[in-house]
């Protein structure tokens, strides 16, 4: 019986009779993901080239600048750069430089990743985020 499940469940998937569907996560990406990154930034900031971006990247890092993504498989639904910052005004805070949809994704996913910023600030030990 559990041989002929096997065959079964090999049969099904090697004739894609039904799809795996990935499942949806918000992680910190990386620099190796800065074209995934480019592709969804680009549409809304059209004027920005690869190399512009990268280098902004890669001089926000000094002030602990981390990317997070909404994440389905390897495609990057929704972005936003963040940082962990100081002010007189706003004490410890999450300061959000960016947050933009993938332009073919759904609204449901920017509220994901609202939500994921506010747990991030407080695992952070933050007063709040800030949005610019």
């Amino acid at each position: 019986m559990v041989m002929f499940l096997m065959i079964y469940v090999f049969f099904m998937l090697y004739y894609n009779k039904f799809t795996i569907k990935y499942i949806m996560q918000i992680r910190e990406l990386n620099l190796k993901e800065l074209y995934t990154v480019y592709d969804v930034v680009v549409q809304h900031f059209s004027e920005l080239s690869y190399k512009e971006f990268e280098d902004i990247i890669y001089d926000m890092r000094h002030m602990e600048y981390k990317m997070l993504g909404v994440m389905e498989g390897e495609e990057l639904l929704c972005y936003a750069g963040v940082a962990i910052q100081t002010s007189l005004k706003h004490k410890r805070h999450l300061k959000v430089f960016e947050i933009v949809l993938d332009k073919k994704s759904e609204t449901k996913y920017l509220q994901e990743m609202k939500s994921y910023l506010e747990d991030y600030a407080k695992m952070g030990m933050c007063n709040g985020v800030i949005y610019t």
